[in-house]
C-alpha cells in the first residue's frame, strides 16, 4: 500500500474493516489462537534470523551481533514470555463487592479492544514493530504492522514473513510512507501503538483523535547516566558504552549524556576513552548512521557545541559515518544538551553534588530512562525516587528494557502509556468491570415512592 489521498484513505478503510470482519468472528478470542501466534512470531524471528540480519544491515549498517542482540533475542524473550503465561492473564479477577450491594459477586475481565495498529520505527525494526504486536495478539486483537519506510529492507522483508508466520487475515503489514500512516489513522482503530520521535509522537495523537482511537507513545528524550564518586568507573564506561554504541547510538533508551561528580569526571573520560579503543579495535573507528538528515543534524552539534571534543569528533558525509565521539563540558543551551542526541556522541559535565545532577535533569524534559551508578544503593534510590522518568536502572543502562515482567514506557515528553508482559496485555485489552447479583432478596423499599422513614434508611444503607 504506497498510495495517496483519496485512493489511500480508501485502501486503509478497507484492511481495517477486513480485519474488523476477521474479529467479528471471534476466533482471535480463543487462547488457542493467542499461543499460535506468539509461536508464530518466536520462530519467524528464529527460523529468519540470517534473513533479518541481511535486511538490517542494508538498512543500518548493523552487524549480525548487534541484531541478534537487539532485534532477534529481545524479540523472542518477549513472545515466550507471553505465550507461557497468556493462560493466565486472560483469567478474570474477582474482586470485593460491598455490604450495600449484597447478595452478589464482581469480577474484572479481559476482553479483547479489536483492531490495533503498530507503528514501528527504524532503528530496531524488528523488535520494536513485533514486540508491541506480542502485546497485542496475546490480548486477542487482529492487528495492522506499519513498518518505518526508512528501513525499507526490513519492512518489505517483514510484508513477506509475517503472513508466513501468523494468521494472515487477522494481522496484515501495511508497507508506505507518512501519508499511509495518517491515512491509517484516520481509518480508525480501537488503539495505536506508536514508538518514534517526540515531534512524530505530536503528530501521531493528532491523527487519532479525530476517532477518538486511545495511544500509547514510546518515544525518546534525554537520558542521563549519574556518576556517584563511588562508581566503579571502569563498570561505569563499559556499561553505558556498550549500549552507548549499539546501533551508532540510534537507540531511545541509550545514555544520553553523563553527570558525573567533579572529584571523578576527568578519571571516568580516561576510562571512556580507553573502553571506546577497547570496544572498537577490531571496527572502523566511524559508525554510519541512518541517513543524510540526520548525519547532517549530529555533524552541526559537533560544529556549534562550546565543549571540548576530546575523542572522535570526525564526520564524513558521503558514507554517512561519524566517529565515537566524548564532549567534554558542553554549555547546558548547546543544541547538543537541548536535542536528544541520537548518534554516537556522548557529552559528559561535572556537577559538584548529587542534588546538584537532579536539579538539572528535572530543569528539563522528563526522560525515557535514568541511569544512576554508585555503590550506595540508598544514595542511587534517593536519586531514582528524585528524577521523574519513565524508568531507571541503577548501576547499568537500559537492561530493564529487555525484561518482560516489567512495563516499559515514558512519562511526558518521553511518551505515555506503558507495554511488555501482562502490562502490554492489559494496555490492549478492555478491563471490562461485571456485577452479578442474584434474583433474590429483591428489598421492595428501595423502589418509589419514599417515605421519610425510608429515606432515613436510605441514608444509613447507602
Amino acid at each position: 500500500m504506497t498510495t495517496t489521498g483519496v485512493d489511500a484513505i480508501g485502501s486503509a478503510q478497507a484492511v481495517v474493516d477486513g480485519l474488523r470482519s476477521v474479529h467479528a468472528t471471534g476466533r482471535t478470542r480463543s487462547l488457542e489462537w493467542r499461543e499460535q501466534q506468539l509461536a508464530g512470531i518466536t520462530r519467524l524471528v528464529e527460523e529468519q534470523e540470517q534473513a533479518i540480519a541481511q535486511a538490517i544491515e542494508a538498512d543500518l549498517g548493523r552487524n549480525a551481533v548487534e541484531s541478534w542482540l537487539g532485534e532477534i533475542a529481545s524479540t523472542r524473550g518477549e513472545a515466550d514470555f507471553a505465550r507461557k503465561r497468556v493462560r493466565r492473564w486472560m483469567r478474570r479477577r474477582r474482586t470485593g463487592v460491598p455490604l450495600t450491594q449484597q447478595p452478589a459477586s464482581g469480577w474484572v475481565q479481559y476482553e479483547p479492544l479489536g483492531v490495533v495498529l503498530v507503528i514501528g520505527p527504524w532503528n530496531y525494526p524488528v523488535y520494536l514493530t513485533l514486540s508491541p504486536l506480542v502485546a497485542a495478539v496475546a490480548a486477542g486483537n487482529c492487528a495492522v504492522l506499519k513498518p518505518s519506510e526508512h528501513a525499507p529492507r526490513t519492512s518489505a522483508l517483514l510484508a513477506e514473513l509475517v503472513p508466513q508466520y501468523l494468521d494472515p487475515e487477522a494481522v496484515r503489514v501495511v508497507e508506505g510512507d507518512a501519508d499511509t500512516t495518517q491515512a491509517l489513522l484516520a481509518a480508525g482503530f480501537d488503539h495505536v501503538l506508536f514508538t518514534g520521535g517526540t515531534n512524530i509522537g505530536s503528530k501521531i495523537m493528532a491523527g487519532a483523535a479525530p476517532t477518538l482511537t486511545p495511544v500509547t507513545l514510546e518515544l525518546g528524550g534525554k537520558s542521563p547516566v549519574i556518576v556517584a564518586s563511588d562508581a566503579d568507573l571502569a563498570v561505569v564506561a563499559r556499561r553505558l558504552l556498550w549500549v552507548k554504541l549499539l546501533n551508532a547510538g540510534q537507540t531511545c533508551i541509550a545514555p544520553d549524556y553523563v553527570i558525573a561528580h567533579r572529584s571523578i569526571r576527568d578519571a571516568l573520560v580516561a576510562e571512556l576513552i580507553a573502553v571506546v579503543a577497547e570496544f572498537r579495535q577490531d571496527e572502523p573507528d566511524a559508525m554510519r548512521v541512518i541517513d543524510a538528515r540526520q548525519h547532517q543534524r549530529l555533524s552541526r552539534y559537533l560544529a556549534n557545541t562550546r565543549g571540548e571534543i576530546v575523542l572522535g569528533g570526525g564526520v564524513d558525509p558521503d558514507a554517512l559515518t561519524i566517529e565515537a565521539t566524548i564532549v567534554v563540558d558542553p554549555h547546558p543551551d548547546d543544541d547538543l544538551m537541548q536535542e536528544e542526541i541520537f548518534g554516537p556522541v556522548l557529552p559528559v559535565i561535572a556537577v559538584d553534588s548529587l542534588d546538584e545532577a537532579a536539579a538539572f535533569v528535572n530543569a528539563r524534559p522528563k526522560p525515557l530512562a535514568v541511569y544512576v551508578f554508585s555503590k550506595s544503593r540508598k544514595r542511587a534510590k534517593a536519586l531514582v525516587d528524585a528524577i521523574p522518568a519513565g524508568g531507571a536502572v541503577i548501576n547499568h543502562v537500559a537492561m530493564h528494557c529487555l525484561v518482560p515482567s516489567m512495563p516499559f514506557g515514558g512519562v511526558g515528553a518521553s511518551g505515555m502509556g506503558a507495554y511488555h508482559g501482562q502490562t502490554g496485555f492489559e494496555t490492549m485489552s478492555h478491563r471490562k468491570s461485571v456485577l452479578a447479583k442474584t434474583m433474590k432478596f429483591d428489598l421492595r423499599f428501595i423502589y418509589p415512592p419514599y417515605s421519610e422513614r425510608t429515606l432515613k434508611l436510605f441514608r444509613k444503607v447507602f
